[in-house]
């Protein structure tokens, strides 16, 4: 989907799409008493110990911040430990998908296109231009994001299973997943090169990409609101138009 004009915005319109064939991939990771059992032999990596470290070094004057306790509760029966690696490739994933809905809205805000014709109409907001796309166009995406959840899910050591939280198998690594050939190795360095980066350059990578996807999260929705309800993002009063459709519905 990176491939079309409105593909950020997509991105950010079908957010909540994804979240849910994530979490329904993800289920078969819990099920079958077998791969519980391999569970329970791994070597898993995540612990709350590993989060404060990491809250130090992402913001060394709030630190360690977790109101709600996350960091100390179990869900669906998994350990605490499998835990805190579903809520970390959570929120990187998010940080992702908000960073490239920020950047697209901003592009697309301002007329940016690719010089080849566009399917639908490429005026007016964000959500306006992914309104005027086809249904065909939206399912594409849709489908597309579908599959990069379903193979992250299936394919490589799973996050909760001893794996690194925010890591995309390589597709080279999997080819008995995908029915076609594909022409890049890997989705997030198609063309290598950060593999020869050192493990310290890739932890102080990791921590600025943390920070920049928190702080898209607040960009992006702070757009929509105040798309939404005029006057909700005074910095934004003026700036963007308003919106009289519903951002979070893909076929709205």
């Amino acid at each position: 989907y990176f491939n079309t004009p409105h593909s950020q915005q997509a991105t950010m319109k079908t957010c909540t799409v994804a979240s849910i064939l994530a979490l329904a991939a993800s289920a078969s990771a819990f099920a079958p008493a077998q791969q519980q059992k391999a569970a329970r032999a791994s070597q898993l990596s995540e612990t709350k110990a590993d989060l404060e470290a990491l809250a130090e070094k992402s913001n060394p004057v709030l630190k360690y911040y977790d109101p709600l306790d996350l960091a100390s509760t179990t869900i669906w029966g998994q350990s605490n430990e499998a835990t805190i690696g579903f809520l970390r490739h959570a929120e990187i994933k998010h940080g992702r998908v908000a960073m490239a809905a920020f950047v697209g809205y901003i592009v697309q805000s301002n007329g940016i296109t690719f010089p080849w014709p566009a399917v639908g109409t490429p005026t007016g907001s964000p959500p306006e231009q992914w309104d005027a796309l086809p249904d065909a166009a939206k399912w594409q995406i849709i489908l597309f994001i579908g599959f990069l959840e379903w193979f992250s899910e299936a394919a490589g050591t799973h996050y909760m299973r001893g794996g690194k939280p925010g890591q995309f198998p390589r597709f080279d690594e999997a080819k008995e997943l995908i029915p076609h050939p594909v022409p890049i190795g890997s989705l997030f360095d198609p063309f290598g090169f950060h593999k020869n980066k050192s493990e310290e350059a890739k932890a102080a990578g990791l921590v600025k990409e943390l920070n920049n996807g928190r702080l898209a999260q607040i960009g992006i929705i702070g757009f929509l609101a105040a798309q939404k309800v005029e006057g909700s993002v005074p910095l934004l009063k003026g700036v963007v138009s308003h919106y009289d459709g519903e951002p979070m519905a893909p076929f709205g």
